[in-house]
C-alpha cells in the first residue's frame, strides 16, 4: 500500500528576492536540499492493484455450441408429405388466384350490365311510346293495303261495293270465293280462258287471304304484349308491390284534409294474381278503420263507404281467363248529399247503390293507405295487394261520366286528370316495408 503522505505548505519567504518553497512531511525538518525524498519515499511494484489479468480455469471456460443436427436421408413418406404440402400450397394459391380474377371480373360485368340497362331504360323511356305508335301505325297501313287490293279485285269480279262495306275482310274474302267457285261451267274458248284466269285469281285470294289472318294473329299479339309492357294512360311510374306481406304497402299523405261529404277515387291496378280478397285503397281512422275501400274479391271489385254494411260490388270486373295480368281502372264515387256511391270499371259504369252513408261527413284524421286496409299494428297479410298500381287521384267531388271515361282511357296523355286532394305524381306517397316505384 502506498504511504500517505501529508503534504504541508510551511512557509513561503522572500529571501533577498529569491522564493524558496519547502514541502515535506509533516513533522520534517525543512530545508534547501531536497535529499531528504529518496529517504522518505519507497516505491513498491509488488502491488497488482487493478491492472492484473486473472487466469480462469479451464473448466470455466464456456463450452462452444453444439453444431446443427444434421438430418439423415429422407425416406419415401417424407418425400411424400413434403410433396403434399407443396400440391396443397399451389392448390390454395391456384384458388386465391382464381377467387380473384372471378371477384374482379364479375365486379366489371356487373357495372357493365348496369350501364347496358341504363341506357336501355333512357332509350325505352325515349323512344318506347313511338314504337308502339309505329307498330300500331304500320297494322293499320297494311290493314289498308288489303283492303283497297280486295275492293278492286270485287270491282273485277263485278261484286256490288255494298257487300263489303257490311261484313268484315275474311268474311268479304270467304264470299268472294265462294262466288269465283259457284260460276258455271266453261263452254266456250273465251269462256276457258276466263275460267283459267278466275282459277289463279282464286288461289291469289287464298294466299291473301291467309296472309290477313296471319297479319291480324301477329298484330294482335304485338298489341297485347306491348299493353302488358307499357303503363296505361301514358304514365311514366309505377307502384310494386312484389308480394303479399303485411309489412308493404304505401302511405298516402293527402294535399289537405279528408274532411269530405262527396269524393271520387281512382286508380289503376294490374293484380299479380287473383285473390279472395285484396284492398287496393282504404281510408280510416282509429275509430273506424274502414271508411273507405277499393278492393278486389275474385273477379269482382267492392266499393264501401263507413263500413262494409254499405256495400258496392261490380261483378266480372276480373277476368281470370286472361293469360297474363291485366291493367284494369277502378273508380268509386260517393256523395253524402245523395248517398249515392257508384263503381266504376274501365270507364264504365258497373255498380250503383242508393242511401249509402247518406248525410255523413268523412273525418279529417285519418290515414289513407295503399295495399293494405286497418292499422300498422293489425295489418293482415291476406288482405295485402301484389301487383302493380299507378294514376292513383281522389277529387273532394263527384266526377261526371265523361270525366271517369277520360280518366280510364288507355290512349290518354300524362296518366289522365290529376285530383285536388291526391294527384298522381304530385302527394307524397311512402312505399314502405319492400314496396317501391318504378318506371
Amino acid at each position: 500500500m502506498m504511504l500517505l503522505w501529508s503534504l504541508s505548505v510551511c512557509l513561503v519567504s522572500l529571501t533577498q528576492g529569491t522564493p524558496t518553497v519547502v514541502l515535506g512531511p509533516a513533522g520534517a525538518s525543512q530545508g534547501a536540499d531536497p535529499d531528504w525524498l529518496e529517504d522518505e519515499f519507497e516505491v513498491n511494484y509488488n502491488d497488482h492493484f487493478y491492472n492484473d489479468i486473472l487466469e480462469v480455469p479451464s473448466d470455466a471456460m464456456p463450452s462452444p455450441p453444439p453444431p446443427p443436427c444434421k438430418s439423415g436421408e429422407l425416406t419415401k413418406w417424407d418425400k411424400l408429405f413434403s410433396m403434399l404440402e407443396n400440391s396443397q400450397m399451389r392448390e390454395n394459391m391456384l384458388l386465391q388466384y382464381a377467387d380473384d380474377i372471378i371477384k374482379v371480373e364479375m365486379g366489371s360485368l356487373r357495372s357493365e350490365l348496369l350501364r347496358w340497362v341504363w341506357r336501355t331504360h333512357r332509350w325505352w323511356r325515349k323512344n318506347g311510346g313511338a314504337c308502339g305508335v309505329a307498330v300500331e301505325t304500320a297494322g293499320r297501313r297494311l290493314s289498308q293495303q288489303l283492303e283497297k287490293r280486295l275492293r278492286d279485285t270485287m270491282e273485277r269480279l263485278g261484286l256490288p261495293a255494298s257487300v263489303g262495306a257490311s261484313v268484315p275482310d275474311e268474311a268479304l274474302l270467304q264470299q268472294v270465293l265462294s262466288a269465283m267457285r259457284n260460276r258455271g261451267p266453261a263452254g266456250h274458248p273465251e269462256q276457258e280462258v276466263v275460267s283459267s284466269a278466275s282459277g289463279d285469281l282464286e288461289s291469289a285470294l287464298a294466299a291473301v287471304l291467309l296472309e290477313l289472318q296471319q297479319t291480324r294473329a301477329e298484330l294482335q299479339q304485338v298489341t297485347s304484349s306491348s299493353r302488358q309492357r307499357y303503363l296505361p294512360a301514358g304514365c311514366e311510374l309505377a307502384l310494386l308491390f312484389p308480394m303479399r306481406s303485411r309489412r308493404i304497402y304505401v302511405a298516402v299523405v293527402p294535399d289537405v284534409p279528408l274532411s269530405l261529404s262527396s269524393f271520387t277515387a281512382c286508380l289503376w291496378a294490374k293484380p299479380t294474381a287473383g285473390a279472395n280478397r285484396t284492398v287496393l285503397l282504404s281510408y280510416g281512422t282509429r275509430h273506424n278503420p274502414y271508411e273507405i275501400q277499393l278492393l278486389f274479391s275474385g273477379s269482382s271489385a267492392l266499393f264501401t263507404v263507413a263500413g262494409e254494411a254499405h256495400l258496392v260490388e261490380g261483378r266480372g270486373v276480373v277476368d281470370g281467363s286472361a293469360p297474363a295480368p291485366q291493367w284494369i281502372h277502378l273508380c268509386g264515387a260517393w256523395s253524402s248529399r245523395r248517398g249515392r256511391a257508384s263503381l266504376w270499371a274501365d270507364g264504365r259504369k258497373v255498380a250503383s247503390a242508393p242511401g249509402v252513408a247518406e248525410g255523413r261527413v268523412l273525418p279529417a284524421d285519418g290515414f289513407l293507405q295503399l295495399g293494405q286496409e286497418g292499422l300498422e299494428d293489425g295489418f293482415d297479410p291476406r288482405l295485402a295487394f301484389a301487383g302493380q298500381m299507378t294514376g292513383v287521384d281522389v277529387w273532394d267531388r263527384v266526377l261526371s261520366d265523361e270525366e271517369i271515361a277520360s280518366a280510364a282511357s288507355r290512349e290518354a296523355r300524362g296518366c289522365g286528370p290529376r285530383g285536388n286532394v291526391v294527384a298522381w305524381g304530385v302527394t307524397e306517397m311512402e312505399p314502405r316495408g319492400g314496396a317501391q316505384f318504378i318506371h
